[in-house]
């Protein structure tokens, strides 16, 4: 459900909705299909050196990708950390387990062993889909 604000009405036909809010929390950020599989992720980032906060994931964000994984499907977090300039895709089921625990944070070092580094590239700032391969698919990386 959507609230509108905001509605610039040219005419009864032409109708543009310029300003409008979810009157309840969506689910993630991304989602689709990807080789036959669903696929359903949240982008996060920190400006944090040593620890990402848990306080940055909405609760709903939590069961929804928790149903997603009870489901079949695959459920990541990508977490940029950008004043280290790296990015990392931490499977949802990592994430959860530290939310369950009640953790504020989860340390960066954890975030970089339990997780996958996403390495920039050119044109693709952040090249996911190779990690996803590699994670999920169990495909090689070309270097």
């Amino acid at each position: 459900p959507i609230t509108i604000n905001k509605v610039d009405y040219k005419s009864r036909v032409d109708a543009v909705i310029k300003e409008a809010h979810f009157k309840i929390p969506s689910t993630t950020d991304y989602n689709g299909i990807y080789k036959g599989k669903y696929i359903d992720f949240e982008a996060k980032e920190t400006k944090n050196t040593t620890r990402f906060p848990l306080a940055n994931i909405h609760v709903h964000q939590y069961q929804h990708l928790r149903n997603i994984i009870k489901h079949g499907g695959i459920g990541f977090f990508i977490i940029s950390f950008t004043k280290l300039n790296e990015v990392y895709l931490v499977d949802a089921s990592i994430v959860i387990e530290y939310f369950d625990k009640n953790e504020s944070s989860i340390p960066y070092n954890d975030i970089k062993a339990k997780g996958h580094l996403i390495k920039n590239s050119y044109p693709i700032l952040v090249d996911y889909l190779k990690v996803v391969d590699q994670v999920y698919f169990n495909e090689e990386i070309n270097k």
